[in-house]
């Protein structure tokens, strides 16, 4: 059995000591970082490897993007895909002694107006998730899990108002129907909510809310997915809300599934 985290850490060394405090105090086997904002030999190997994670494969760029897979189990590089022709690092894959391998995926967050004629960050999202249907229909995807900020809350309860949301970028119909295109793709398995089906939950709190937990208007941007063929042995899902509220945070919380492989 392996534990999997997955955390969009909006830089990674400028919040070293969170990544750090996750690793004592929840022990992941793996954890998957997100917009990381590092070049991979910026990254802060050391800290990790003393904690006993001696193993990352990464992509990165200097300010921007940027995804790392840590692990305490060996792991090996299995590349990467420029989804959209971005130029950027947000795909990473790795594969585990037991054959599984890992995505670690960071979707664009598409700005803030949801139409593509006049917002081209939006039209680079449609085509990211475009490209990933298209890949899981080319190449079904076995043994894989897929985890990340998706930056899309694809269920009417993944949002804190699903009524309010529907024109605002992350819950917007077209998305929601893209991400669900590609899932269906990859016959992927959305293992957080086999694990809690019911009720609100949320991954992502916004910045600029002056009290992100009593307000609550939060997001479910981020995501553990698994292929059916092994989505049955995931279980243990949870979101760990508190990190939200740990000194000098990152707006998003980590999510963690156990996987018995």
């Amino acid at each position: 059995m392996f534990t999997l985290a997955t955390w969009n850490i909006n830089s990674v060394r400028l919040r070293e000591g969170l990544v750090a405090r996750l690793l004592k105090e929840e022990a992941p086997d793996v954890l998957c970082l997100q917009e990381c904002k590092s070049p991979v030999d910026k990254i802060p190997t050391e800290m990790f490897s003393q904690l006993g994670y001696h193993h990352m494969v990464a992509r990165g760029q200097k300010g921007y993007n940027g995804v790392a897979i840590l692990s305490r189990l060996p792991i090996t590089d299995a590349g990467d895909r420029d989804y959209a022709k971005l130029g950027h690092a947000r795909h990473v894959a790795a594969r585990m002694e037991n054959g599984v391998v890992i995505h670690n995926m960071y979707i664009p967050a598409g700005g803030d107006v949801p139409d593509r004629e006049v917002n081209e960050k939006f039209g680079q999202k449609l085509d990211f998730v475009s490209e990933m249907r298209d890949v899981f229909h080319a190449d079904r995807p076995a043994r894989s899990i897929m985890v990340g900020d998706f930056n899309i809350a694809p269920r009417e309860d993944d949002v804190w108002s699903h009524k309010k949301l529907l024109k605002i970028v992350s819950h917007t119909p077209i998305e929601v129907e893209h991400l669900l295109a590609a899932q269906d793709a990859g016959d992927w398995v959305d293992v957080t909510r086999k694990d809690i089906p019911e009720g609100q939950l949320y991954s992502w709190w916004s910045y600029r809310a002056r009290d992100w937990d009593v307000a609550d208007k939060g997001r479910r941007l981020d995501h553990i997915w698994a292929t059916s063929d092994i989505a049955n042995a995931a279980h243990g899902s949870r979101i760990l809300r508190d990190a939200r509220g740990w000194e000098k945070p990152s707006d998003h919380a980590p999510v963690f599934a156990s996987f018995d492989l």
